[in-house]
């Protein structure tokens, strides 16, 4: 009986994996956009968007299991108000190279400095950082003052936030997702979900480019190795601070009561800054914030940064 239920479980996984890969290889050939930037042996794929111009350029940072295609509703909304922008995936995210583990704050940092003097976009540039990717900006920032006019922060992290003993609990849970995410993907047990890796709202590019790197076990692998270490990213994080002539702004998503304490921590770079700006989207969740119905306070966010930067008219 034993060995009838264990092979029954082994044919419904095999015909579970036969079906995620049927259903990703039904869905075509696939050509992810942007472009393959070398930073020194290894390529990252960067998209940037938007005309150039002299106004500092937007350069954009996801959270945990996120990449480029995060940011494709807020980079096309950005590109019809004429701004520049760029995202890219982390390396073994999307379609990016793998890079040297650990994959913490610090190696990440790293990279994408390597990646900006690459791109030769010019700088200063406005950061703009989502989930745990704030911690990620918020290192560079402080190793690389110079590189930065000014910053934009959507749900993110903060090294405050990770210190608190009360998110430990919820830190302790996102590594086992990771690990078991990890697991599946690498057995192929994700493309079977193809289709509902988008929960952010994107536009068809981007929709397309987030299901393509959910499903795959390379993805899910890196996701885990960063989420592994996100407290010895945050320690690195912690250890430089933000300089507060810069503009900051800070968008939040969901209950603001509810998550009141966890806002307050996140509000400390743009409540330290000469001009702050806050808005909280109480429709939107910790996603879909970059979608294309709940990006409207993103953009609003940069325009407060831009005009923070602009010179002050001449008084006569």
């Amino acid at each position: 009986m034993i060995k009838m239920i264990v092979a029954g479980l082994a044919i419904l996984l095999a015909l579970w994996i036969g079906a995620g890969f049927a259903v990703v290889a039904l869905s075509g050939r696939f050509e992810p956009s942007g472009r393959f930037v070398d930073i020194g042996g290894r390529k990252l794929r960067l998209v940037c968007e938007g005309p150039k111009t002299d106004k500092p350029v937007v350069w954009m940072e996801a959270g945990a299991w996120g990449l480029a295609a995060d940011f494709a509703a807020i980079q096309h909304g950005l590109t019809q108000k004429g701004v520049r922008s760029c995202a890219y995936d982390r390396a073994g995210m999307g379609f990016s190279d793998p890079g040297p583990k650990p994959r913490d704050s610090e190696a990440i940092a790293s990279d994408l400095a390597k990646l900006i003097k690459a791109s030769g976009e010019q700088g200063p540039f406005i950061f703009m950082a989502h989930s745990m990717g704030g911690q990620h900006i918020r290192l560079l920032a402080g190793q690389h003052p110079d590189m930065v006019a000014g910053l934009v922060l959507l749900e993110a992290t903060t090294p405050e936030m990770t210190s608190d003993p009360r998110a430990q609990p919820f830190l302790s849970r996102v590594r086992n997702v990771a690990r078991a995410t990890a697991v599946a993907g690498s057995l192929g047990l994700t493309r079977v979900a193809y289709y509902w890796g988008d929960r952010i709202g994107l536009p068809p590019q981007g929709a397309a480019e987030k299901r393509h790197a959910f499903v795959t076990g390379r993805h899910a692998r890196t996701a885990a190795a960063e989420v592994l270490v996100w407290d010895q990213g945050s320690a690195q994080a912690g250890a430089v601070s933000l300089d507060p002539k810069w503009p900051v702004a800070v968008i939040t998503a969901g209950d603001a009561v509810r998550m009141g304490e966890w806002n307050i921590a996140r509000r400390a770079p743009e409540r330290a800054s000469r001009a702050g700006y806050y808005e909280n989207v109480p429709e939107a969740a910790h996603a879909s914030l970059l979608g294309l119905t709940y990006n409207g306070a993103v953009l609003r966010a940069v325009d407060h940064v831009r005009a923070a930067l602009a010179p002050a008219p001449e008084t006569k």
